[in-house]
């Protein structure tokens, strides 16, 4: 685990207060940047997000899919949990919380916009953070590698129905243009251009050169990720500096969202009896997400400015701590599930 991954709260905090103090002393500057849109996707903004997905779209063999036969249990597992437990029970917390709960404490339409990027974070599986939970409770790196491989491909089609559902069920306003168009831009495009980079950086099984290539470009992920953090936190420092509590009220519900996720996951693994190489990558896929796609679609249906895309970027400051805490867990009850399949 790189010092960023190992110290990624730290570094989004760090963008934070940068964006906000940045927001108070150059607000026009950021008005610029908020003013450079096309069709409602900004493009500055657009780049930075390529910059974050586009090197974690290259480390996704597909060529691991013929595989998806072998222990298709743990497969099962991640796929239940990311399609039809984890998204719906995160726009139930959301409502609860911001409907329910801190209804006296925030305005209808900021709570609305809180719940929306709740719902996009957890419609959004993970994609890249999971090889490094995998890795650190010693999983099966191959079949970690198949199920992040189905999951972005169901994700391609199933992502967009699914959070207009749950934003419409949400009396939330859906532009599906706009929807669909967000997931061409951050899911499908990159994808390709991953499959495609992976494809000509791996000819004649130089796998050296894709290696190389791969933390060559890990450098600007990161910059793409910090730089649009501070970008939102800049946009949204008015009313960051005025309402300090509302990043609390978005962690909370976020918080349990994760640990109840895990936990649902990691009994059934039990139950099934899985391996823990297997068990523990699987409950961690279901558990954590695609933070920077949600980001992007945050930004392109609700704006720079919202509310939605604040929550969106609070998921990725309180995803990373809570993660290593139930890696630490993961690792020290590995006792608890059997040495492989089926003993």
């Amino acid at each position: 685990m790189g010092i960023f991954e190992r110290f990624l709260t730290l570094w989004v905090g760090a963008g934070m207060v940068l964006g906000v103090v940045l927001g108070l002393l150059l607000p026009d500057l950021f008005a610029s940047i908020a003013a450079l849109e096309v069709a409602r996707v900004n493009l500055v903004v657009a780049v930075l997000i390529w910059l974050m997905i586009y090197p974690m779209m290259i480390q996704i063999d597909f060529s691991a899919i013929k595989n998806v036969g072998k222990k298709p249990q743990g497969l099962l597992l991640t796929l239940v949990i990311n399609w039809l437990i984890k998204p719906f029970s995160m726009a139930l917390l959301g409502w609860l919380f911001f409907k329910v709960f801190f209804a006296g404490l925030v305005d209808a339409q900021t709570a609305s916009e809180y719940i929306a990027g709740m719902i996009l974070l957890g419609v959004a599986p993970c994609t890249a953070m999971v090889f490094v939970w995998s890795q650190l409770t010693k999983g099966d790196a191959n079949y970690t590698l198949v199920q992040v491989s189905v999951n972005d491909l169901i994700m391609i089609f199933a992502f967009a129905p699914i959070a207009a559902f749950l934003l419409g069920v949400s009396d939330i306003q859906v532009p599906w243009q706009t929807l669909l168009i967000s997931v061409l831009l951050y899911v499908v495009l990159p994808l390709v251009a991953g499959v495609l980079t992976r494809k000509w950086l791996s000819a004649d099984r130089h796998t050296e050169r894709l290696t190389h290539f791969m933390a060559a470009i890990k450098p600007f992920s990161i910059l793409g990720l910090i730089s649009t953090v501070v970008i939102l936190f800049a946009l949204q420092a008015q009313t960051i500096v005025a309402k300090p509590f509302d990043i609390l009220l978005i962690a909370i519900p976020l918080m349990l969202q994760t640990y109840g996720i895990f936990f649902i996951a990691y009994f059934i693994a039990r139950r099934m009896r899985l391996a823990h190489n297997i068990a523990a990558p699987a409950c961690m896929i279901g558990t954590s997400n695609f933070f920077e796609l949600a980001v992007a679609v945050a930004i392109s249906l609700f704006g720079l400015h919202s509310g939605a895309a604040l929550a969106t970027v609070v998921g990725v400051l309180v995803e990373v701590p809570v993660m290593l805490s139930l890696v630490a867990f993961a690792n020290k009850t590995r006792h608890w599930f059997p040495a492989a399949l089926g003993k």
